[in-house]
């Protein structure tokens, strides 16, 4: 299945218009909306703004390293937002795992800075993380700054999970959870009023399974984390 978007900007000879080709539409992808959040705009406020943008290009560029570590693609930050997504531009069947790994590492991450962030009495950097696991388009749009970029159902909830997730928490679907619950513990949150949507069942991600995790906190994986295959 594919579908007609802008790729990359292939010039014709004959004219400096880029030339359209079309974009991929993906079965299964995993995509993930994260947002430093509540408290990023009474940072912005109490905060000057070189300090803020520094601060979020420090966590930012170690979100970075970490979802590259975890085979996802970047696609965009907007203000407080990081956007990410599995299973693309290269296909993979483990989408939804590394997703989940690289959200456990980005909370992780977090906690840990703002436990000394506590102890000199600066204000917390809280992160709210939504997953979710469906089709996606995926191209180049435009002809001025290209940009690649996913549209779809699926980028639209994970938006509204990580809005619906509380700060410091991971909130998954139920079309992730499936894909995820023989690995990690997780909780159940019932469904949830999603707007556009209706109720949607959500689970809280906490952490990988005690008997397939390398370290108490359940953020590294061991060596059976990946051949396990039962329940």
């Amino acid at each position: 299945m594919r579908s007609c978007s802008t790729s990359s900007p292939l010039r014709s000879p004959r004219s400096s218009r880029p030339t359209r080709r079309c974009g991929r539409a993906s079965t299964s992808r995993s995509a993930s909306s994260s947002s430093i959040s509540p408290t990023f705009t009474r940072h912005v406020e109490a905060i000057e703004p070189a300090q803020v943008v520094h601060q979020l290009d420090e966590y930012y560029s170690t979100f970075d390293e970490i979802i590259a570590r975890h085979r996802l693609e970047k696609i965009k930050t907007i203000g407080d937002a990081y956007l990410c997504a599995g299973g693309l531009p290269e296909i993979n069947r483990t989408h939804a795992v590394d997703a989940a790994l690289a959200a456990l590492e980005i909370q992780d991450l977090l906690a840990k800075a703002n436990r000394q962030r506590e102890r000199l009495r600066l204000p917390l950097w809280m992160a709210r993380i939504g997953i979710n696991t469906g089709p996606v388009i995926a191209g180049v749009v435009g002809t001025r700054k290209f940009s690649y970029d996913i549209w779809g159902n699926a980028v639209n909830v994970a938006a509204r999970l990580q809005a619906a997730a509380d700060p410091g928490r991971i909130n998954i679907a139920e079309a992730t959870w499936n894909l995820v619950k023989a690995r990690f513990t997780c909780e159940p949150r019932g469904s949830i009023e999603v707007k556009g949507k209706g109720p949607t069942p959500m689970y809280f991600l906490d952490r990988i399974r005690p008997d397939l995790a390398a370290d108490p906190a359940g953020v590294v994986p061991n060596d059976s984390f990946w051949r396990h295959q039962g329940p």
